[in-house]
């Protein structure tokens, strides 16, 4: 493993965030100033496709970054907010209705984050008010 990708595995796997390649890049250049961010996208792929890291992929947004630690996401449908949450196992269930084996599967959960919900609120207040 190179300086490089060892270095955004850690960045990576110490965040509890999900982190884009641009962020990424941004924490990666405190340490390695002269850091092109073709490396990062570079080391990503490498990282990925080794199974170290997990891409998390949601419609018009930019890939995110994550843990192997099994967990789902929650994902707000109005900011793009991540959440890390843990619902039951569905493997067994999965092969059940499949009849076999699968790879893996992905679950991620659209809702309204808190704010969002609480902004909407707010608003509907204002215009009921009008």
């Amino acid at each position: 493993m190179t300086k490089y990708e060892k270095e955004i595995y850690h960045i990576i796997t110490a965040s509890m965030e999900h982190l884009t390649a641009e962020q990424i890049y941004t924490a990666l250049k405190r340490k390695y100033p002269k850091v092109v961010i073709a490396t990062v996208y570079n080391n990503l792929n490498k990282l990925w496709k080794a199974g170290m890291v997990h891409k998390v992929t949601v419609e018009n947004m930019p890939d995110r970054y994550d843990r192997t630690v099994k967990h789902d996401h929650l994902v707000c449908s109005k900011c793009g907010k991540l959440a890390d949450i843990s619902f039951e196992d569905l493997t067994a269930s999965l092969r059940r209705q499949m009849g076999g084996d699968f790879l893996y599967y992905d679950l991620k959960v659209f809702y309204l984050c808190p704010e969002c919900r609480h902004q909407e609120r707010s608003q509907e207040d204002i215009s009921k008010q009008q």
